[in-house]
């Protein structure tokens, strides 16, 4: 498999504070950058490497067959992706944003691993059981019937993984989202407008809605439990929901 690279292809820096690389061990590990928009690995290729994200963020993804495309996951960073039990790809993955990753050989990983890295063995155990869990989470997000509780989930998770932040800074678009969580953009614009309008969210300024502001996490908590049918929800404030 070719690596899609930049011309700006290093050995790995040291690891930033607070974000965990794979392995302490930095001689097999290459430094790459990709600019937004930039494919990683396309559906159908051979998975010889595995990824890490250091900055950015990275959507996976898959085009059906009437020509939609399905977002399967968004990798964030210090998020594990491209690990695969077949023999090829599932899934294109390219650059949301510009994104610099971690590369290194599945065979380097996965086969020559010494007593000495048990512990790196671990975490990549454990990256790889997070994002099971994402994939999971996705599943149960598609199965559900109503379009807000959807969103509502959606910002809750984005919330959990970047550490409940002040602000809850999305390096996706609205069709990102819409993509992510299987529905049409303009019902992705009328569930975040109802939020604003009943005081949950708001949003923060000069990036419009790329920049959320969770107000009322326990209110969105209970809106992805599905404790407010749609009618209740969403058709008392349709004036102010057109998005």
């Amino acid at each position: 498999m070719i690596v899609r690279i930049s011309a700006n292809s290093t050995s790995v820096k040291p690891v930033p504070h607070g974000l965990r690389a794979l392995t302490g061990e930095t001689s097999y590990w290459n430094n790459h950058k990709y600019s937004q928009g930039a494919q990683i690995f396309r559906n159908g290729e051979v998975p010889e490497y595995i990824y890490q994200i250091r900055e950015g963020a990275v959507r996976s993804y898959k085009l059906l067959s009437d020509g939609r495309r399905q977002i399967g996951a968004f990798h964030l960073p210090g998020d594990i992706f491209g690990v695969e039990m077949e023999s090829v790809h599932r899934f294109t993955a390219e650059a949301i944003v510009d994104t610099t990753v971690w590369i290194a050989t599945r065979h380097r990983l996965f086969e020559d691993v010494d007593e000495r890295e048990l512990a790196d063995t671990r975490n990549i155990v454990e990256l790889l059981h997070n994002s099971l869990e994402h994939a999971q989470n996705h599943l149960l997000l598609l199965g559900r019937q109503e379009a807000h509780e959807k969103v509502a989930c959606f910002l809750l998770e984005m919330d959990r993984r970047l550490k409940k932040p002040p602000v809850v800074v999305l390096p996706l678009s609205r069709t990102d989202i819409a993509d992510y969580l299987g529905l049409r953009i303009e019902t992705v614009s009328r569930s975040l407008s109802a939020f604003r309008h009943r005081g949950i969210i708001s949003f923060n300024g000069h990036r419009g809605h790329r920049e959320v502001i969770l107000k009322d996490r326990t209110k969105l908590a209970e809106v992805a439990l599905s404790k407010y049918r749609y009618r209740d929800w969403m058709h008392p404030c349709r004036q102010h929901c057109s998005g």
